[in-house]
């Protein structure tokens, strides 16, 4: 068996979609629609929440990080796997490989960071609506995103630095991306570190991060119950609908994706690649649109911005 000594040296050699090489042409049709669709989407929302200073509200300020998140994830994917899906370039140096897999995994750490902060943001709306702008000061919101920022650098860089000290008696790795599993199940010798590791970062992440959005909910929910008129109910569930789209678009395909890699034994390889390209691109493609049908601010300023380039 070939040995790789140093991880330094090493190319590995994306596969793409296991079982569907000959359909990569065709696939690329929609992975290039959605990848136009979030630079779209997520620029426009950024755009207006950045050039509206009536948008400087911490519910947008905290939108605005999500779009950029959302931006670095899709653009640390995209340009690779379109070249494998369009011209067969699967190649990737083991330093890109590293790079790729950290922005990707920390982008996704720092957006579950985010929607807890979202979530807190939404429970104050409702619960403490006079002290909001008290509460959620600019400085607040600064300092709960970088917060999300070092969580996703400080969980996530262990990973690649975990690799480092691996030997890879394989090169091929059998998805479209750079994921953290994929590459540990390349190396030969002993991965048992880097399988913990990954799993303590899932369930701190998912696990911790659905608690607190939950706990949140559960108080907003108590708060709502309280309200006497039928109106102020609406519109205080109405505050969250936005938030809770976002949630469910985000946490639902990657809790079924990592369900189905861990426990799906007779699904195809081709639907386990699929749902973990799924869980990485439909939130940035859905994100922007759910607060653009259901935030009223963000479509009078994207209407305001429209007629005044058809003028």
């Amino acid at each position: 068996m070939l040995h790789f000594n140093h991880s330094s040296f090493v190319t590995f050699s994306l596969m793409g979609i296991p079982g569907l090489e000959s359909q990569h042409l065709w696939l690329s049709l929609p992975f290039s629609s959605m990848f136009l669709a979030i630079l779209i989407g997520n620029s426009a929302v950024l755009f207006l929440v950045v050039t509206e200073p009536t948008l400087h509200t911490p519910m947008y300020l905290f939108l605005a990080l999500l779009m950029v998140t959302d931006l670095i994830s899709t653009l640390a994917l995209m340009p690779k796997l379109l070249c494998l899906l369009w011209f067969n370039d699967g190649d990737i140096a083991s330093s890109a490989c590293f790079t790729q897999m950290f922005f990707i995994h920390g982008a996704s750490v720092v957006r579950s960071a985010l929607l807890v902060a979202m979530a807190f943001d939404r429970f104050v709306a409702v619960c403490e609506p006079l002290r909001y702008n008290t509460i959620l000061s600019h400085s607040l919101v600064g300092r709960l995103g970088l917060l999300a920022v070092a969580k996703g650098v400080i969980l996530i860089l262990p990973m690649p630095l975990l690799l480092q000290r691996l030997t890879f008696c394989h090169k091929v790795i059998p998805h479209t991306y750079c994921d953290h599993m994929a590459v540990v199940k390349m190396a030969c010798n002993h991965t048992r570190p880097n399988r913990i590791y990954g799993l303590f970062v899932i369930l701190l992440v998912v696990g911790l991060d659905l608690l607190l959005i939950g706990f949140s909910y559960a108080l907003i929910l108590q708060a709502v119950v309280r309200l006497s008129s039928r109106d102020a109910t609406f519109k205080a569930l109405n505050t969250c609908s936005a938030h809770l789209f976002v949630i469910l678009v985000t946490y639902v395909p990657a809790l079924f994706s990592s369900i189905t890699h861990r426990f799906g034994h007779n699904i195809p390889p081709h639907a386990h690649i699929l749902l973990a390209n799924l869980y990485l691109l439909l939130p940035s493609v859905l994100n922007p649109i759910i607060y653009g049908i259901k935030m009223r601010e963000i479509r009078d300023k994207a209407t305001k911005y429209l007629c005044r380039e058809s003028e």
